[in-house]
């Protein structure tokens, strides 16, 4: 019964949001309609227009923690709780590493600090990416499943950092966890498979969301089992 009444919530919750987000400036109200977007890998000639957009700064780029396949599933849903999370495999760090390295190849200039979730897979991708001293932990990136009664708040935070203003020719970088993004975003262009571990949304004030971007995606990966 419980557990029955927490979904029924989320459910509730995740239709709000999605409200919220088509009202926003610049949003045009049949989005949702027009089908999930396709994750592009940076050098896919047809990624270049969003590419070049992330190279010219001001905007922000919201990622995925990296691939933990193989991993075991949440079980505490505790934040400090490593052995009780599921956290990013061998390969999801040197995913991270890669990640943070074609970032610096391409000459994305990367605000400081990265803001990352306090649950150990997307905290550990951001430092894995960047450097530990580069990355600031906030709760405004918690996983809905370890947000309890601050859902709500925590559904806002994203909205806010996903569509704050950037400074001209900096990229903010955002790491955190899926399902927040689908019920800020809306299940219409983020649900599915649309959004793999590592793969990042491209997101601009004062409402676009322009693309979703895989600067290194890893084969047989992006998806989990749990």
């Amino acid at each position: 019964m419980e557990r029955g009444l927490m979904v029924e919530e989320r459910l509730r919750l995740y239709r709000r949001s999605v409200m919220a987000f088509l009202t926003l400036p610049g949003i045009p109200r049949a989005s949702a309609q027009d089908g999930r977007l396709v994750p592009l890998r940076w050098d896919a000639p047809e990624a270049a227009p969003l590419l070049a957009r992330i190279r010219a700064g001001g905007v922000t780029l919201f990622f995925r923690h990296a691939d933990t396949q193989g991993e075991p599933c949440d079980r505490s849903f505790r934040v400090g709780d490593r052995a009780g999370q599921r956290n990013i495999a061998p390969r999801g760090r040197a995913q991270s590493r890669e990640i943070g390295q074609r970032l610096a190849e391409l000459g994305v200039r990367v605000e400081e600090p990265v803001l990352a979730g306090p649950v150990f897979r997307a905290r550990d991708t951001a430092e894995e990416m960047v450097g530990a001293a580069r990355v600031r932990v906030t709760d405004s990136l918690l996983a809905d499943d370890y947000a309890a009664g601050r859902l709500d708040w925590v559904l806002a935070e994203h909205r806010r950092l996903f569509f704050a203003p950037v400074p001209p020719g900096a990229v903010r970088v955002l790491v955190g966890h899926r399902t927040p993004a689908i019920m800020v975003l809306g299940d219409g262009r983020v649900g599915g498979r649309a959004f793999p571990e590592g793969g990042a949304l491209v997101l601009e004030a004062p409402g676009q969301l322009h693309g979703i971007i895989e600067f290194a995606p890893v084969e047989g990966g992006g998806w989990h089992g749990c």
